[in-house]
């Protein structure tokens, strides 16, 4: 069974390690299974396509390449500075069910 990430699709995160480091971006895929996320503009890997239907062309295709989620931050929405995420239960006011929300750190901004 595949466990959360402290990353979510469409969060804006900065790579902490590797040959992408301090590079900023946001998530555009996620897989938990496999413990990785693709980063818009982030370890860009080139591939070399054949002629086809889709891509009549070929060529070389330049696409973002996957990258470990232990290798990123996910940067705060308030405080604008990478930071790690902590989760606190909120009850929603309408149905009354309990909620897992995403805490920042640093200033304690749920998101």
């Amino acid at each position: 069974m595949a466990q959360t990430l402290h990353v979510h699709k469409n969060d804006t995160v900065i790579v902490t390690a590797g040959n992408a480091a301090g590079k900023q971006g946001k998530v555009l895929k996620v897989f938990p299974e496999a413990k990785q996320v693709i980063i818009e503009n982030v370890n860009i890997i080139k591939r070399h396509t054949r002629p086809s239907q889709k891509n009549p062309q070929g060529g070389i295709v330049q696409k973002e390449g996957p990258i470990r989620a232990s290798n990123v931050m996910v940067v705060c929405p308030k405080c604008s500075k990478p930071t790690r995420v902590g989760h606190t239960h909120v009850s929603d006011a309408t149905s009354g069910k309990k909620r897992t929300m995403r805490v920042c750190k640093q200033c304690s901004e749920m998101f």
